[in-house]
């Protein structure tokens, strides 16, 4: 091995560490809205979680699973706003049947996490659990609509607060700072059911998004990612930044590694890609194919701490 491939060895390990200790996963949250409202596509649900269990996918690392999870979901049309099911109540959704670009990560995301998070049977409550715990601001949602991270700067930033994540990019070579005056929800509130039915969330939104701002944001540069493709892994959470002043990211989707080359895989609105869930081109060439793009933020999740009923688990055997 070169000695450049054993520095990107080294770097790619203690990415994987966690950089904060990790913290007690919340119980899930009481339901709040219908079964049938929160959750759609039961039946890919169980056939994906048949499928790791038939193939042992629980010793796989969290990477790994997490693509093979991403694989089983390809094909699903792309659908925007499915996370808004009510005028008010809030509560952690599910969708098989059309996903975007961040329900997409979060579903493989999830599923990959649960396998090792408890023991199954599995329930589609504790697929709910795991977007809980991603999703919400110190992983509860409280059915209000702010307990939700609408960013996912904040997303990555709470998630490696608790130890759940680790924000690589500020390591990886050529990140540069971002300063961004975040105020896309507050602007665009018309878009959101929520806000149109509730317009006393924009300004405790508004001051969110103040906060949000205020967040360190690092970014690869799109001139400079095709250097760090070796460092990428499976599973990694991979941001797409972009040149609006308004925001810091515009799309999200996942890593994978084929043939030394890192890949994107997504949610995809363009009909030229067939407005679904796809394997794309190399992170590179995905980036370097619109202007609108900037560059990447990657995040590498962890496991989380094991449930305690592992332990009744193994002395009900």
């Amino acid at each position: 091995m070169r000695p450049s491939t054993l520095a990107a060895a080294a770097l790619a390990a203690c990415f994987t560490a966690t950089a904060f200790a990790q913290k007690p996963v919340p119980p899930a949250s009481a339901p709040r809205l219908p079964m049938g409202t929160v959750f759609q596509g039961e039946s890919k649900f169980h056939a994906i979680v048949a499928k790791a269990e038939r193939e042992n996918w629980r010793n796989l690392p969290l990477g790994d699973r997490t693509i093979r999870v991403a694989r089983e979901m390809v094909g699903t049309p792309y659908v925007n706003y499915t996370l808004e099911v009510d005028d008010r109540i809030e509560s952690p959704v599910v969708n098989f049947k059309g996903m975007d670009c961040w329900t997409y990560y979060e579903n493989a995301l999830a599923i990959a996490r649960m396998l090792r998070f408890k023991p199954g049977p599995y329930k589609p409550t504790d697929m709910l659990h795991m977007i809980e715990v991603e999703r919400y601001r110190n992983g509860v949602c409280t059915g209000s609509y702010l307990s939700r991270m609408h960013h996912l700067e904040e997303v990555f930033y709470d998630n490696q607060r608790r130890g759940y994540a680790v924000n690589i990019t500020p390591r990886l070579p050529g990140a540069e700072r971002l300063q961004r005056q975040i105020q896309e929800m507050t602007v665009q509130w018309k878009s959101y059911r929520y806000l149109r039915s509730n317009p006393s969330l924009i300004e405790p939104m508004g001051k969110i998004e103040a906060q949000v701002s205020k967040l360190p944001v690092y970014h690869i540069p799109k001139s400079k990612v095709r250097a760090v493709e070796g460092y990428l892994q499976n599973g990694d959470i991979c941001a797409i930044t972009t040149t609006w002043h308004s925001g810091y990211t515009s799309h999200v989707g996942l890593i994978v590694k084929l043939n030394n080359r890192a890949y994107f895989t997504h949610a995809t609105s363009d009909r030229d890609k067939g407005r679904m869930t796809i394997i794309d081109r190399p992170i590179t060439d995905y980036l370097n194919q619109s202007s609108k793009h900037a560059g990447i933020v990657i995040c590498r999740p962890n496991d989380l701490p094991p449930s305690p009923l592992w332990q009744k688990a193994v002395a009900g055997r």
